[in-house]
């Protein structure tokens, strides 16, 4: 129809284009794109593909040591290291996060846990820390032509 948008097919709830199971133990840094299943433990850090759209679903019986960096992000397990999720982050009844957390939008269950920092990142955070610092240099700058 006119003036309507085209959205994105969306992925069915179920439907996960990686699966690593309860009796799997990963050791190594994960990258993917897509959407990750995870019931099984990883040692290692867990990345999306940059600029992707990727989902990562970690259950009540899976276990991630390691850094989490991915846009969205569903936890119902333990993670033992930082969880940056650019997009959302839902932490559900049972989630036990060891460390930093840094995400756009959050939704947290009763019975979640987190022992650590709840950091809000906004999407102009990265820019205005770019313009400080290029601002930072320049003053820096005109200070070593006056002390000359």
């Amino acid at each position: 129809m006119l003036g309507k948008k085209k959205q994105k097919p969306r992925r069915s709830p179920g439907h996960f284009d990686t699966l690593i199971s309860g009796k799997t133990t990963v050791e190594g840094d994960v990258h993917f794109s897509g959407s990750l299943h995870v019931d099984g433990t990883i040692k290692g850090r867990v990345v999306a593909e940059e600029g992707s759209d990727a989902v990562v679903r970690l259950s009540e019986v899976g276990e991630i040591v390691g850094d989490v960096v991915v846009p969205h992000i569903v936890i119902n397990g333990k993670v033992k290291g930082d969880v940056h999720a650019s997009a959302h982050l839902e932490l559900a009844e049972k989630a036990v996060v060891t460390g930093n957390v840094y995400y756009q939008l959050i939704e947290m269950a009763m019975g979640a846990s987190v022992n650590g920092n709840l950091v809000r990142k906004d999407e102009t955070s990265g820019l205005l820390t770019h313009e400080q610092k290029q601002s930072d240099s320049s003053i820096e700058g005109e200070d070593e032509d006056k002390s000359e």
